[in-house]
């Protein structure tokens, strides 16, 4: 596999608004869990998928998507999922997604502002920069360090990153 895979997905903008939309409406007590809080926020937030029921297609799209890529049948995949919203001047510190025992992680984008910060994969001391846009997954193996740069716009973004492993018996 590329260090990364770019796949967009059907005509997303309709469900990304919906999402945006139910997201901003959400009071704080509708998240289930928030962890790695750094620079004054929590990276990721942790969300039942009922809440915002739209985010059901964006699922099946990774999951799609992962089945593809890691060539396993979508059946013996599990995954996990978190939104992370960036407000003006947030960054998303150096981190991996190899905690446990995850074969991807992806990256969609639901809501991108214009300077709104770029997601930076280092390789070997060598940085690749995505400019995320909207409706776009990035998938990278789990060991891979990224962060995301500064948000300079003066409006939130909004993405959801996912982990996948294969299912215990």
């Amino acid at each position: 596999m590329d260090l990364y895979t770019r796949v967009f997905s059907q005509p997303c903008f309709d469900i990304n608004k919906k999402v945006l939309d139910r997201f901003e409406s959400l009071a704080e007590d509708d998240f289930k869990e928030q962890t790695h809080f750094f620079h004054g926020r929590y990276e990721n937030i942790y969300l039942d998928v009922n809440k915002i029921p739209e985010l059901k297609i964006i699922v099946d799209a990774a999951h799609e998507n992962a089945e593809k890529i890691l060539n396993i049948k979508q059946e013996k995949l599990v995954s996990g999922f978190w939104l992370n919203s960036m407000a003006s001047g947030d960054v998303t510190t150096v981190h991996t997604h190899d905690d446990d025992d995850e074969l991807l992680s992806c990256v969609y984008y639901i809501k991108v502002p214009e300077n709104s910060g770029d997601l930076i994969i280092i390789d070997n001391k060598e940085k690749t920069i995505v400019k995320p846009e909207e409706g776009m997954f990035v998938f990278f193996t789990p060991d891979t360090l990224h962060e995301v740069s500064k948000n300079e716009s003066t409006e939130s973004r909004l993405s959801i990153a996912f982990n996948f492993g294969l299912m215990r018996a």
